[in-house]
């Protein structure tokens, strides 16, 4: 129900499949959250089907919390196929508690591919509910099988509407940014007004809930229980969305050159051992005899595997250079930051006009100066 421009953190539970090499997972929130359906749904089978025993209605309902999800899963699978399909790697889709998130491992570059990843979630969960819609329609209104195909329909309605309300985490809010990101140049600019739509949809879910208890209607408890549950969601996950977006802004006052580590060149085949402590600081250019550079040097797994072999050729432990990893000393801010928050990789080089070397930028030094001097 939601896309993630970050990798998670963890195991994510229980491997289902693969899909284009995308590993999907079940949490384990997942079963506490089905768990609960089944609970709120089982009497409501019961109002909806008379004469339905106790056992039968949990069976309609454990079977309706599968298909609800398999169609999170489809929901997913959309953001994640375009995601891929645009270029962007995706590390997992995992299914929880209050739904799914497909964790895609950088942010998208533009606006325009941001707003087409989170349309993409919707769509499908709106072409769900057109397919499903014409299986309710069709069958005789009676029935396990038509309740279950007719409530099949309405979830994802309700999932598709759900998600296009403007607020983040939900897609509507992402498309939202993607709408002020491009109308301002700003992406932080579309996370503020979108965190703002996240609190107004929070407000509208808890006055729903409330008003299925004043007026006693149909499903008020697994109305409530739902509202509360992804309230609490979207406003955890628009909060997590502010916090990052505002480390990834530029710092107030500074230039790139001030940012940049100095550039040391070495010969690839250097010891690792001897790359370690030639680098004192800098960032390491590892350069082929051919004159190719074949990557940066890369501090962490240098330090692990000079630990074990370090005589081994440094070349084993750098991070490769690519084509978008590769900045231009002459590039203004905002273009550097979308360069780096489009690429993913902790380090980039930046070079001059002629292609010569001038430093090397690391993305967590700055994210730090962004905290330590504040932001644009």
């Amino acid at each position: 129900m939601a896309t993630g421009d970050r990798a998670g953190n963890g195991t994510g539970g229980l491997h289902l499949c693969r899909v284009s090499g995308v590993p999907v997972l079940l949490s384990p929130s997942w079963w506490l959250g089905a768990a609960v359906v089944v609970l709120l749904y089982t009497p409501l089978v019961g109002e909806l089907l008379p004469g339905a025993g106790v056992w039968a209605s949990a069976l309609v309902a454990t079977t309706f919390t599968v298909f609800l999800a398999v169609s999170v899963l489809l929901h997913e699978l959309g953001h994640c196929l375009v995601a891929l399909r645009l270029g962007l790697p995706v590390r997992r889709i995992r299914l929880f508690l209050l739904g799914g998130i497909s964790e895609i491992s950088r942010s998208p570059p533009t606006p325009f591919r941001e707003g087409l990843i989170a349309a993409a979630g919707p769509a499908v969960s709106l072409a769900l509910a057109a397919s499903t819609g014409v299986g309710w329609f069709a069958l005789q209104p009676h029935g396990a099988v038509w309740l279950l195909v007719a409530q099949t329909c309405v979830a994802n309605l309700a999932v598709g509407v759900f998600n296009l309300l403007p607020g983040l985490p939900l897609d509507g809010g992402r498309m939202l940014r993607a709408l002020v990101w491009r109308l301002t140049g700003d992406r932080h600019h579309g996370t503020v007004a979108a965190v703002i739509g996240a609190v107004v949809v929070s407000v509208g879910l808890l006055g729903w809930a409330l008003a299925g208890i004043l007026t006693e209607a149909q499903g008020r408890w697994l109305r409530l229980a739902v509202c509360v549950l992804m309230a609490w969601f979207v406003i955890v996950g628009a909060v997590s969305e502010y916090t990052s977006g505002r480390r990834e802004r530029w710092p107030v006052g500074a230039e790139l050159r001030d940012l940049l580590r100095p550039v040391l060149q070495l010969p690839a085949e250097s010891p690792v051992g001897d790359a370690l402590l030639a680098a004192a600081g800098r960032g390491v250019v590892l350069v082929r005899a051919d004159g190719i550079a074949v990557g940066l040097l890369d501090g962490d797994k240098a330090v692990r595997l000079a630990e074990s072999s370090p005589a081994e050729p440094a070349e084993r432990a750098a991070e490769e250079v690519r084509p978008e990893t590769v900045l231009l000393d002459s590039e203004s801010p905002e273009l550097v930051l979308q360069r780096v928050h489009g690429a993913a990789a902790k380090q980039f080089l930046v070079v001059d006009g002629d292609g010569k070397p001038c430093g090397v930028l690391w993305r967590s030094e700055l994210r730090a100066a962004a905290r330590r001097h504040g932001t644009a």
